[in-house]
Protein backbone atom coordinates (compact mmCIF):
# COMPACT_ATOMS: atom_id res chain seq x y z
CA UNK A 1 0.00 0.00 0.00
CA UNK A 2 2.68 2.65 -0.57
CA UNK A 3 1.74 5.71 -2.22
CA UNK A 4 4.16 8.25 -3.64
CA UNK A 5 1.14 11.02 -3.63
CA UNK A 6 1.72 13.83 -1.58
CA UNK A 7 -0.48 14.45 1.53
CA UNK A 8 -2.95 17.79 1.39
CA UNK A 9 -2.85 17.94 5.42
CA UNK A 10 -1.22 16.61 8.31
CA UNK A 11 -2.81 13.98 10.00
CA UNK A 12 -1.77 11.75 13.12
CA UNK A 13 -3.79 9.00 15.00
CA UNK A 14 -4.39 7.75 18.15
CA UNK A 15 -3.17 4.46 18.68
CA UNK A 16 -3.54 2.49 21.74
CA UNK A 17 -0.87 -0.08 22.73
CA UNK A 18 -3.11 -2.36 24.59
CA UNK A 19 -3.30 -5.56 22.92
CA UNK A 20 -0.98 -7.78 24.43
CA UNK A 21 -1.02 -9.47 27.51
CA UNK A 22 0.94 -7.66 30.55
CA UNK A 23 1.16 -8.94 34.40
CA UNK A 24 -0.91 -6.10 35.62
CA UNK A 25 -4.10 -6.49 33.35
CA UNK A 26 -3.67 -10.49 34.27
CA UNK A 27 -4.08 -9.58 38.17
CA UNK A 28 -6.31 -7.15 37.91
CA UNK A 29 -8.62 -8.57 34.80
CA UNK A 30 -7.39 -12.35 34.43
CA UNK A 31 -5.14 -14.08 32.74
CA UNK A 32 -4.89 -12.70 29.04
CA UNK A 33 -6.57 -9.74 28.89
CA UNK A 34 -6.18 -7.67 26.24
CA UNK A 35 -8.54 -4.64 24.91
CA UNK A 36 -9.82 -7.78 22.39
CA UNK A 37 -11.28 -9.48 25.95
CA UNK A 38 -13.79 -6.35 25.94
CA UNK A 39 -14.37 -5.98 21.89
CA UNK A 40 -15.13 -10.14 21.75
CA UNK A 41 -17.86 -9.93 24.63
CA UNK A 42 -19.35 -6.65 23.39
CA UNK A 43 -23.80 -7.20 22.77
CA UNK A 44 -26.25 -5.70 20.55
CA UNK A 45 -27.99 -3.72 23.20
CA UNK A 46 -31.22 -2.50 21.21
CA UNK A 47 -32.26 -3.07 17.70
CA UNK A 48 -30.03 -1.94 15.33
CA UNK A 49 -26.68 -1.79 17.58
CA UNK A 50 -23.97 -2.47 15.72
CA UNK A 51 -22.01 -4.95 18.14
CA UNK A 52 -20.09 -6.35 18.37
CA UNK A 53 -17.38 -5.31 15.81
CA UNK A 54 -15.23 -8.16 14.39
CA UNK A 55 -11.73 -6.71 12.95
CA UNK A 56 -11.13 -8.24 9.35
CA UNK A 57 -7.70 -7.90 7.67
CA UNK A 58 -5.64 -7.84 10.55
CA UNK A 59 -7.48 -9.84 13.05
CA UNK A 60 -7.72 -10.18 16.93
CA UNK A 61 -3.90 -8.93 16.69
CA UNK A 62 -0.94 -8.85 19.03
CA UNK A 63 0.50 -6.22 18.93
CA UNK A 64 4.24 -7.33 20.28
CA UNK A 65 3.78 -9.11 16.84
CA UNK A 66 6.28 -6.88 14.16
CA UNK A 67 4.41 -7.78 11.15
CA UNK A 68 1.19 -6.10 12.71
CA UNK A 69 2.69 -3.19 13.53
CA UNK A 70 4.06 -3.20 9.75
CA UNK A 71 0.88 -3.76 8.12
CA UNK A 72 -0.93 -0.82 10.26
CA UNK A 73 1.81 1.78 9.21
CA UNK A 74 1.37 0.35 5.45
CA UNK A 75 -2.48 0.90 6.16
CA UNK A 76 -1.47 4.50 7.11
CA UNK A 77 0.46 5.45 4.54
CA UNK A 78 -1.98 4.21 1.92
CA UNK A 79 -4.80 6.48 3.43
CA UNK A 80 -2.40 9.36 3.78
CA UNK A 81 -1.75 9.67 8.13
CA UNK A 82 1.34 10.57 8.39
CA UNK A 83 1.92 9.11 11.59
CA UNK A 84 0.80 7.61 14.98
CA UNK A 85 0.14 9.40 18.64
CA UNK A 86 1.48 6.08 20.65
CA UNK A 87 -0.41 6.26 23.92
CA UNK A 88 2.08 6.69 27.30
CA UNK A 89 1.82 5.70 30.43
CA UNK A 90 3.85 6.73 32.91
CA UNK A 91 3.03 6.98 36.67
CA UNK A 92 6.15 8.15 38.71
CA UNK A 93 8.70 6.47 36.89
CA UNK A 94 6.28 3.23 36.45
CA UNK A 95 5.48 2.82 32.45
CA UNK A 96 2.68 0.50 31.22
CA UNK A 97 2.22 -1.08 27.56
CA UNK A 98 5.23 0.46 26.68
CA UNK A 99 6.05 -2.95 24.83
CA UNK A 100 5.20 -2.34 21.63
CA UNK A 101 6.38 1.24 21.03
CA UNK A 102 9.59 0.37 22.67
CA UNK A 103 10.30 -2.51 19.93
CA UNK A 104 8.96 0.29 16.96
CA UNK A 105 11.82 2.44 18.60
CA UNK A 106 14.60 0.28 18.93
CA UNK A 107 13.88 -2.06 15.50
CA UNK A 108 13.83 1.33 13.81
CA UNK A 109 10.21 -0.47 11.58
CA UNK A 110 8.03 0.49 10.72
CA UNK A 111 9.66 3.73 9.54
CA UNK A 112 6.13 5.46 10.14
CA UNK A 113 6.44 8.86 11.57
CA UNK A 114 5.25 8.80 15.22
CA UNK A 115 5.22 10.97 19.02
CA UNK A 116 4.05 10.46 22.10
CA UNK A 117 1.01 11.21 23.66
CA UNK A 118 0.89 11.38 28.35
CA UNK A 119 -2.41 9.57 29.13
CA UNK A 120 -1.74 11.41 32.84
CA UNK A 121 -4.91 9.70 35.20
CA UNK A 122 -5.67 7.53 37.01
CA UNK A 123 -6.55 4.15 36.05
CA UNK A 124 -9.55 2.54 37.95
CA UNK A 125 -11.87 -0.31 38.21
CA UNK A 126 -14.56 2.27 36.47
CA UNK A 127 -15.16 -0.04 33.71
CA UNK A 128 -16.18 -3.05 35.77
CA UNK A 129 -18.74 -1.04 37.67
CA UNK A 130 -15.84 -0.55 40.23
CA UNK A 131 -15.64 3.40 40.48
CA UNK A 132 -13.41 3.57 44.09
CA UNK A 133 -11.09 0.49 42.85
CA UNK A 134 -7.84 2.10 42.14
CA UNK A 135 -5.51 0.00 40.03
CA UNK A 136 -2.86 2.63 39.55
CA UNK A 137 -2.85 6.28 40.74
CA UNK A 138 -1.52 9.45 38.63
CA UNK A 139 0.69 11.51 40.89
CA UNK A 140 3.62 14.30 40.21
CA UNK A 141 6.26 13.94 42.36
CA UNK A 142 8.14 16.83 41.54
CA UNK A 143 10.64 17.81 39.41
CA UNK A 144 13.17 15.02 39.70
CA UNK A 145 10.20 12.48 38.35
CA UNK A 146 9.54 15.01 35.53
CA UNK A 147 13.80 14.90 34.93
CA UNK A 148 13.13 10.89 35.18
CA UNK A 149 10.12 11.47 32.57
CA UNK A 150 12.25 13.09 30.11
CA UNK A 151 15.10 10.92 30.17
CA UNK A 152 13.34 8.15 29.94
CA UNK A 153 12.45 8.82 26.22
CA UNK A 154 15.07 10.84 25.10
CA UNK A 155 16.02 8.07 22.55
CA UNK A 156 12.18 8.89 21.13
CA UNK A 157 13.03 12.14 21.17
CA UNK A 158 16.23 11.71 19.04
CA UNK A 159 14.58 9.71 16.70
CA UNK A 160 14.69 10.59 12.79
CA UNK A 161 10.78 9.18 13.01
CA UNK A 162 9.30 11.70 15.50
CA UNK A 163 6.83 14.27 14.39
CA UNK A 164 8.12 17.87 14.67
CA UNK A 165 6.08 20.84 13.65
CA UNK A 166 8.17 23.99 13.10
CA UNK A 167 11.11 21.92 14.13
CA UNK A 168 9.69 21.19 17.97
CA UNK A 169 8.96 17.86 19.28
CA UNK A 170 5.25 17.26 19.10
CA UNK A 171 4.59 16.33 22.79
CA UNK A 172 0.21 15.75 23.87
CA UNK A 173 -0.90 15.54 27.46
CA UNK A 174 -4.67 14.07 27.76
CA UNK A 175 -5.49 16.30 31.26
CA UNK A 176 -3.58 19.07 31.07
CA UNK A 177 -5.50 20.70 33.65
CA UNK A 178 -4.60 17.79 35.92
CA UNK A 179 -1.11 18.59 35.78
CA UNK A 180 0.49 20.34 38.74
CA UNK A 181 2.58 24.08 37.86
CA UNK A 182 2.46 23.23 34.06
CA UNK A 183 4.23 26.06 33.37
CA UNK A 184 7.20 24.76 35.35
CA UNK A 185 7.11 21.16 33.55
CA UNK A 186 7.01 22.90 29.92
CA UNK A 187 9.94 24.98 30.90
CA UNK A 188 12.28 21.84 32.33
CA UNK A 189 11.40 19.75 29.21
CA UNK A 190 11.91 22.69 26.71
CA UNK A 191 15.40 23.36 28.84
CA UNK A 192 16.03 19.99 28.76
CA UNK A 193 15.31 19.38 25.12
CA UNK A 194 17.69 22.11 24.74
CA UNK A 195 20.73 20.62 26.86
CA UNK A 196 20.68 17.58 24.47
CA UNK A 197 20.61 19.51 21.27
CA UNK A 198 16.71 19.53 20.29
CA UNK A 199 14.57 22.58 19.64
CA UNK A 200 12.09 21.69 22.26
CA UNK A 201 8.59 20.77 22.37
CA UNK A 202 5.38 21.65 20.84
CA UNK A 203 3.04 20.78 23.47
CA UNK A 204 -0.39 20.10 22.92
CA UNK A 205 -2.57 19.58 25.98
CA UNK A 206 -6.47 17.45 24.99
CA UNK A 207 -9.99 18.71 26.01
CA UNK A 208 -13.31 17.88 25.17
CA UNK A 209 -14.59 21.06 26.65
CA UNK A 210 -12.76 23.70 24.39
CA UNK A 211 -15.31 26.55 24.87
CA UNK A 212 -14.03 26.75 28.76
CA UNK A 213 -10.70 25.33 28.66
CA UNK A 214 -9.15 26.37 25.23
CA UNK A 215 -7.65 29.74 26.92
CA UNK A 216 -6.94 28.42 29.92
CA UNK A 217 -4.83 25.66 28.93
CA UNK A 218 -3.19 27.88 26.15
CA UNK A 219 -2.26 30.19 29.23
CA UNK A 220 -0.44 27.49 31.06
CA UNK A 221 2.39 27.64 28.17
CA UNK A 222 0.77 25.44 25.63
CA UNK A 223 1.36 25.88 22.07
CA UNK A 224 -2.02 24.69 21.52
CA UNK A 225 -5.24 22.24 22.22
CA UNK A 226 -6.56 19.50 21.02
CA UNK A 227 -10.35 18.90 20.93
CA UNK A 228 -12.42 16.47 20.98
CA UNK A 229 -15.93 17.63 20.61
CA UNK A 230 -18.53 14.25 21.10
CA UNK A 231 -19.82 15.49 24.69
CA UNK A 232 -20.14 19.28 23.57
CA UNK A 233 -22.35 17.61 20.72
CA UNK A 234 -24.05 15.65 22.12
CA UNK A 235 -25.34 18.18 24.95
CA UNK A 236 -26.83 20.49 22.26
CA UNK A 237 -28.60 17.75 20.65
CA UNK A 238 -32.58 18.91 21.48
CA UNK A 239 -31.36 19.64 24.88
CA UNK A 240 -29.62 17.01 25.98
CA UNK A 241 -32.54 14.69 24.37
CA UNK A 242 -31.34 10.99 24.27
CA UNK A 243 -31.76 9.90 20.48
CA UNK A 244 -34.45 7.12 19.46
CA UNK A 245 -34.87 5.98 15.50
CA UNK A 246 -38.40 4.79 16.79
CA UNK A 247 -40.86 4.84 19.58
CA UNK A 248 -40.49 0.80 19.98
CA UNK A 249 -36.88 1.18 19.88
CA UNK A 250 -36.56 2.24 23.86
CA UNK A 251 -38.17 -0.66 24.54
CA UNK A 252 -36.05 -3.24 22.48
CA UNK A 253 -34.04 -5.49 25.05
CA UNK A 254 -34.60 -2.08 27.69
CA UNK A 255 -32.23 0.12 25.29
CA UNK A 256 -34.50 2.83 27.37
CA UNK A 257 -31.11 4.28 29.91
CA UNK A 258 -28.68 4.35 27.12
CA UNK A 259 -27.07 7.55 26.17
CA UNK A 260 -27.51 6.83 22.56
CA UNK A 261 -26.97 9.30 19.86
CA UNK A 262 -27.18 10.08 15.80
CA UNK A 263 -23.32 10.63 14.43
CA UNK A 264 -25.51 12.36 11.72
CA UNK A 265 -26.09 14.86 14.80
CA UNK A 266 -23.28 14.89 15.89
CA UNK A 267 -21.03 15.58 13.41
CA UNK A 268 -23.81 18.38 12.03
CA UNK A 269 -22.15 20.07 15.59
CA UNK A 270 -18.53 19.36 15.45
CA UNK A 271 -17.08 22.36 14.00
CA UNK A 272 -17.22 25.25 16.53
CA UNK A 273 -15.68 29.22 15.83
CA UNK A 274 -12.94 27.85 18.21
CA UNK A 275 -11.73 25.23 15.76
CA UNK A 276 -10.95 28.75 13.36
CA UNK A 277 -7.95 29.62 15.65
CA UNK A 278 -4.39 28.00 14.31
CA UNK A 279 -3.30 26.89 17.94
CA UNK A 280 -6.79 24.95 18.21
CA UNK A 281 -6.32 20.92 16.55
CA UNK A 282 -9.41 19.55 15.93
CA UNK A 283 -10.08 15.93 15.81
CA UNK A 284 -11.61 14.03 12.93
CA UNK A 285 -14.15 11.66 14.16
CA UNK A 286 -15.11 8.33 12.99
CA UNK A 287 -17.20 6.99 15.26
CA UNK A 288 -18.25 6.02 18.73
CA UNK A 289 -19.90 3.01 21.33
CA UNK A 290 -17.72 2.43 24.19
CA UNK A 291 -20.09 -0.52 25.21
CA UNK A 292 -17.61 -3.39 25.20
CA UNK A 293 -16.25 -1.28 28.36
CA UNK A 294 -19.30 0.12 29.64
CA UNK A 295 -22.21 -1.74 28.89
CA UNK A 296 -25.62 0.04 29.64
CA UNK A 297 -23.84 3.00 30.80
CA UNK A 298 -21.99 3.29 27.41
CA UNK A 299 -21.77 6.86 25.32
CA UNK A 300 -22.70 5.33 21.81
CA UNK A 301 -23.09 7.51 18.65
CA UNK A 302 -24.98 5.58 16.55
CA UNK A 303 -25.56 4.89 12.90
CA UNK A 304 -22.26 6.21 11.67
CA UNK A 305 -21.35 4.78 8.08
CA UNK A 306 -18.37 5.52 5.53
CA UNK A 307 -20.83 7.73 3.70
CA UNK A 308 -21.81 9.84 6.58
CA UNK A 309 -17.77 10.14 7.67
CA UNK A 310 -17.35 11.33 4.28
CA UNK A 311 -19.32 14.22 4.73
CA UNK A 312 -17.71 14.59 8.38
CA UNK A 313 -14.35 14.89 6.51
CA UNK A 314 -15.25 16.91 3.95
CA UNK A 315 -16.10 20.26 6.54
CA UNK A 316 -12.98 19.31 8.20
CA UNK A 317 -10.40 19.74 5.33
CA UNK A 318 -12.78 22.91 4.05
CA UNK A 319 -11.91 24.12 7.85
CA UNK A 320 -8.21 23.06 7.60
CA UNK A 321 -7.52 25.04 4.42
CA UNK A 322 -8.46 27.99 5.98
CA UNK A 323 -5.58 27.05 8.00
CA UNK A 324 -1.27 28.04 7.94
CA UNK A 325 -1.69 24.82 10.63
CA UNK A 326 -2.67 21.95 8.89
CA UNK A 327 -2.71 19.59 11.62
CA UNK A 328 -5.34 17.36 12.75
CA UNK A 329 -5.61 14.48 14.98
CA UNK A 330 -7.94 11.20 13.69
CA UNK A 331 -9.52 9.88 17.12
CA UNK A 332 -8.58 7.06 17.04
CA UNK A 333 -6.81 4.92 14.70
CA UNK A 334 -7.71 1.69 16.58
CA UNK A 335 -9.52 2.53 19.88
CA UNK A 336 -12.01 -0.70 19.50
CA UNK A 337 -13.28 -0.94 22.83
CA UNK A 338 -15.00 2.29 22.25
CA UNK A 339 -16.12 1.43 18.73
CA UNK A 340 -13.56 4.61 17.34
CA UNK A 341 -11.07 2.94 14.83
CA UNK A 342 -10.63 2.88 11.22
CA UNK A 343 -8.93 0.22 10.84
CA UNK A 344 -11.02 -2.87 8.47
CA UNK A 345 -14.15 -4.94 10.56
CA UNK A 346 -16.34 -7.47 8.75
CA UNK A 347 -19.10 -4.97 8.05
CA UNK A 348 -17.35 -2.03 6.12
CA UNK A 349 -13.83 -3.36 5.30
CA UNK A 350 -11.65 -0.46 4.37
CA UNK A 351 -14.08 1.93 3.40
CA UNK A 352 -13.12 4.22 6.42
CA UNK A 353 -9.61 3.95 5.14
CA UNK A 354 -10.82 5.09 1.74
CA UNK A 355 -12.89 8.06 2.63
CA UNK A 356 -9.16 9.04 4.54
CA UNK A 357 -7.09 8.70 1.21
CA UNK A 358 -9.77 11.05 -0.51
CA UNK A 359 -9.46 13.92 1.31
CA UNK A 360 -5.30 13.13 2.32
CA UNK A 361 -3.90 11.87 -0.36
CA UNK A 362 -3.15 14.25 -3.88
CA UNK A 363 -3.27 12.58 -6.74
Amino acid sequence: MNSKESSKARVVAFYLPQFHPIPENDQWWGKGFTEWTNVGRAKSLFKGHYQPRVPADLGYYNLCQPEIREAQAEMARYAGVEGFAYWHYWFAGKRLLERPFNEVLKSGSPSLPFCLAWANETWSGVWNNDHKRILVEQTYPGKEDHIAHFQANLDAFRDERYIRIDGKLLFLIYKPLNLPDAKSFIDLWNDLAHKNGLNGFYFVGVTNKPLSETDEILELGFDAVNVFRVLQAKNEISGFKRYYSNISDRFFNGAIGLNKFDYQSIIGRWIKEDDEREEVLPCIFPNWDNSPRSGRRALIIHKSTPELFEEHMKSMMNLVEKKQNKLLFLKSWNEWAEGNYVEPDLKYGNAYLEVLRKYLVSK
